[in-house]
């Protein structure tokens, strides 16, 4: 039987990947009049698998130091690897953003988010009520 820590730590990065790629669509939308910018998002079920086998996302870009008093560092933000969206359609300003797209994604992702703040919701409930038995 797992414990109750992994089992709850499911949940927690799940939600964790879910915040992420909300603010990733929110900045998407955000720049859809922003000429040249191109629209990202990552492929949930990857980052989700990642961040369950502890890793951090491989292949990321280092940063140069110019200095030796410069602290290392590279593009390891987390589990999801960022990518840009595939072009639907062509803007003359080169944005890649369509806002059908991104609503659908946003939507989706939202309600990802709110199934997954349910079951953590009846895990807890299960566990309360388990507690109670056991009392009584």
């Amino acid at each position: 039987m797992a414990s109750i820590e992994q089992s709850i730590s499911v949940y927690s990065q799940a939600l964790n990947l879910r915040t992420q790629r909300h603010q990733v669509l929110a900045s998407n939308i955000a720049n859809a009049d922003t000429p040249q910018y191109k629209a990202r998002d990552f492929n949930f079920e990857a980052a989700m698998q990642n961040a369950m086998g502890g890793r951090m996302q491989a292949g990321g870009v280092a940063l140069a130091r110019t200095s030796s008093g410069h602290i290392a560092g590279g593009s390891a933000s987390g589990p999801a690897v960022l990518q840009f969206r595939k072009e639907t359609q062509s803007a003359v300003d080169g944005n890649t953003v369509d806002m059908d797209v991104e609503r659908a994604q946003i939507a989706e992702n939202a309600m990802q988010y709110q199934i997954l703040t349910q079951l953590i919701s009846d895990k807890f409930k299960g566990m309360r009520s388990a507690m109670a038995s056991t009392n009584a």
